[in-house]
């Protein structure tokens, strides 16, 4: 029985250390199971789902050192080490974990892009589909996924397509024998006719044998872009063959038959619509989870909107100058609670 009781005297010191590490342990594996559960497939909340279990680690680290059975001494001098710790790991986070957690606050801070947008950095280039407290997703037109750090987007130029529209072009290069005159006008009709707004032709390069063209135009649709790309070279062909232009090199025309044939293939009916509903489907397929993930973050932005709504009709109401105001307030404080439970419930089976 005393060798009991001693051996009870002597763990209890210990018992508040035992008592915070089991916390801290049960609250991690809770935390983490129920954001699991509620983010899963919400690529836009896992980094909030990662800084919160950030921020509980780190919290709870100084809570077991202040629960541990030392001195006042010992505690200060072991908060110190972590301290001194914590700022070397900050000078050195070019290259560390930390370097990539700060590179995604501050890409979050300064929001060049969002889920969904087409990205373009060093040789990747895709459509981004997921964002992290290190690392973000982006998906290429072959369906792949690129996981990126983000301290390489924070010290490399990322450039963004802009959702309001982006510009596309196209080159060909034709003899000096074609005149300027009939390239111009059959170049802007294939614009015209890829769906391009506001096209323009411009002469990049007076070479020794060709003469380089490049037509551009808007494209107010960006999530088509890889479609559309392909379509105005399509209509590239299609009109200069039809206004009986050949698209050949020089050393092509110097070796051609006796009979000065001219190689200009045949005008085929095409059927645009089927080329247009393939094109879509294509594009759907190449960047589902991209659209996914811009639909999870565009009903997560609407949820919030709605709630901000909510917040301003609930103080006009208190400030209401009579009793009919206060009723149309009122309305409209129900009309947007029954949009906030709807796009609650259009997140939870997203997730």
């Amino acid at each position: 029985m005393e060798a009991i009781t001693s051996i009870l005297s002597g763990f209890r010191p210990a018992l508040p250390l035992v008592v915070a590490l089991g916390i801290l342990a049960v609250l991690l594996f809770a935390t983490r199971w129920l954001l699991e559960k509620r983010y899963a497939n919400d690529s836009s909340r896992q980094y909030r789902q990662q800084l919160i279990m950030l921020a509980i680690t780190a919290v709870g680290l100084i809570v077991v050192i202040l629960a541990s059975p030392l001195s006042e001494k010992q505690e200060g001098e072991l908060l110190r080490l972590v301290g001194i710790l914590f700022s070397g790991a900050i000078a050195l986070s070019s290259t560390t974990l930390l370097g990539n957690a700060l590179a995604g606050f501050m890409l979050r801070a300064v929001r060049s892009f969002r889920m969904g947008d087409f990205v373009s950095v060093g040789d990747h280039f895709g459509r981004v589909s997921g964002r992290g407290l290190f690392h973000t997703e982006i998906q290429t037109a072959q369906r792949d996924l690129i996981t990126l750090p983000n301290l390489y987007l924070a010290t490399n130029p990322v450039k963004v397509v802009r959702e309001s529209g982006t510009i596309i072009s196209a080159e060909v290069s034709l003899g000096y024998d074609v005149p300027r005159s009939r390239v111009e006008p059959l170049l802007l009709d294939a614009a015209n006719a890829a769906e391009l707004t506001d096209p323009f032709v411009h002469v990049v390069e007076l070479g020794d044998y060709s003469v380089v063209y490049r037509v551009s135009g808007l494209l107010p649709d960006v999530k088509g872009l890889i479609r559309a790309q392909s379509r105005l070279r399509e209509e590239m062909l299609d009109s200069l063959h039809a206004g009986d232009i050949e698209i050949v090199s020089p050393g092509f025309v110097n070796r051609r038959a006796v009979d000065d044939r001219v190689f200009v293939p045949p005008i085929a009916p095409v059927a645009k619509e089927s080329e247009q509903s393939a094109g879509k489907t294509a594009e759907a397929v190449a960047f589902d989870k991209a659209e996914e993930a811009e639909a999870a973050e565009d009903l997560s932005v609407k949820y919030e909107e709605v709630g901000v709504q909510l917040e301003a009709l609930k103080e006009q109401s208190k400030q209401a100058a009579d009793r009919a105001e206060e009723e149309k307030i009122k309305l409209r404080i129900a009309d947007l609670e029954l949009v906030r439970e709807r796009l609650e419930r259009a997140i939870e089976e997203d997730s």
